[in-house]
């Protein structure tokens, strides 16, 4: 919480909770602000950046409760400003937001804040643009929150099989050396190597 608020006059201070993405999704933040010709970052630009890194569990969010990413980006996209602006610091509806995000990540155990607790934070917050448009298309936040645990859930269960199946694979290997030097030793014999 402190780094939020002291991220709040200083965009880029350091959120060592945050994911790579997270911190990559709050520089493309003050870029979209600054585009605008704004110089406080407010949650329709954390939305906008969440969308369009591109990459990030919560567009699979998004996705899972039938809202479409690329028409909320529609709705967000404003025309550039005739000069970008400095973006200073992070408006108060948007320092809302990541208080709130923080919060919903430590109210699911998380020790990381991501993208998808970022989702969490703006559909919570109630005065920003973001939580706005985000409710409008049906968001709300215990649904969202329901889905975000239910992919991570799935997230952390495919790690878990992927991992059996790595494991699985490599005692098959080692199973199968012994059989394999001795289909060399064989070829070798019948003068086939």
């Amino acid at each position: 919480m402190t780094a939020i608020r002291a991220a709040r006059d200083h965009p880029t201070a350091a959120l060592t909770s945050f994911t790579q993405r997270a911190k990559d999704v709050l520089k493309l933040a003050i870029t979209a602000a600054a585009t605008r010709g704004a110089t406080e970052v407010d949650t329709r630009d954390l939305l906008r950046a969440m969308l369009d890194e591109g990459t990030n569990l919560a567009l699979h969010v998004l996705g899972a409760i039938d809202i479409d990413p690329a028409a909320v980006l529609r709705e967000l996209r404003t025309d550039p400003a005739p000069a970008p602006a400095e973006v200073s610091r992070i408006g108060t509806t948007a320092a809302n937001a990541l208080e709130l995000t923080v919060v919903e990540a430590m109210t699911l155990g998380h020790n990381y804040v991501g993208c998808e607790h970022l989702l969490l934070g703006l559909v919570a917050e109630p005065d920003g643009t973001a939580g706005q448009v985000l409710r409008a298309r049906g968001a709300e936040p215990r649904q969202v929150r329901q889905v975000v645990s239910a992919a991570l859930a799935g997230y952390v269960h495919l790690q878990a099989n992927q991992g059996g199946a790595a494991a699985l694979t490599a005692a098959v290997g080692a199973a199968l050396e012994p059989v394999l030097r001795r289909l060399d030793r064989l070829e070798e014999n019948a003068g086939l190597a």
